[in-house]
């Protein structure tokens, strides 16, 4: 292969299309802790030791964008935003999982 050639990413791969939503600052710790239930951003902040709220936000929404997690506006007193996995990131857990096992 000469350096002018271009290698063409296979975006038809699973592997790689799970790896392209989960990479990322934050977004695998957010996947964990999204797995015990709905969760709020404060209560991220606090759990992501060394995050802040930029980056936080950031992987937040892609996670959203990529069908991952849900964000709902609950209308209690006092009004708050609730994140939590949708049925494609419920479906995703056994995968990553799956991954977990294979780094121990």
């Amino acid at each position: 292969m000469t350096t002018n050639e271009v290698i063409e990413v296979n975006n038809s791969c699973p592997a790689e299309a799970l790896l392209k939503m989960l990479s990322g600052k934050w977004k695998p710790q957010i996947f964990l802790r999204s797995q015990q239930g709905p969760m709020r951003f404060s209560e991220l902040l606090r759990d992501l030791k060394g995050s802040n709220k930029q980056s936080v936000s950031v992987a937040l929404r892609e996670l959203e964008e990529s069908g991952l997690l849900s964000k709902a506006t609950i209308t209690q007193k006092p009004l708050h935003i609730e994140y939590s996995l949708t049925e494609k990131g419920k479906a995703m857990i056994p995968i990553f999982h799956t991954l977990e096992l294979l780094t121990d």
